[in-house]
């Protein structure tokens, strides 16, 4: 895709620290760095988002996340743990539309990164439960 910052850092039209490439996928360092070594996988292909990526790909591009997290494990041996996000979309945070998963390490509880999840659990009884389920279920 022409405007597609990702594709243009896949074609070197923009310079990036390139961590893994294969004919599947691109691995770089996230420019912000959320904490050292926050590095990103995308699909060469242009895909826009989850809902986008077809079942061969997701699998190729996702089969790859374990061996560059392993990586970025033995680079850095003070490795406490490690966060894998994919924001779909702007209201779930996505600001670049090239689907992509972020490895972020962890260091210690002061690193400059934080997920909370609400917990609604007291707004959704049994039957409210199995309905969602049931719901998702039949589009599987």
């Amino acid at each position: 895709m022409d405007n597609c910052i990702f594709c243009k850092i896949i074609k070197r039209d923009i310079p990036s620290y390139k961590v893994y490439e294969d004919e599947i996928v691109y691995a770089f360092l996230d420019i912000t760095q959320v904490t050292k070594g926050h590095t990103l996988i995308i699909p060469k292909e242009h895909v826009t988002d989850i809902f986008e990526i077809n079942d061969t790909l997701a699998g190729q591009v996702f089969a790859r996340v374990p061996k560059i997290a392993r990586a970025i494990e033995k680079a850095f041996p003070d490795i406490q743990g490690l966060n894998i996000v994919n924001n779909n979309r702007e209201l779930a945070y996505q600001s670049v539309f090239h689907s992509h998963i972020h490895l972020i390490p962890r260091f210690s509880v002061e690193d400059d990164f934080d997920i909370t999840f609400g917990n609604n659990m007291e707004k959704y009884n049994q039957t409210m439960m199995n309905e969602i389920a049931g719901k998702i279920s039949a589009e599987v």
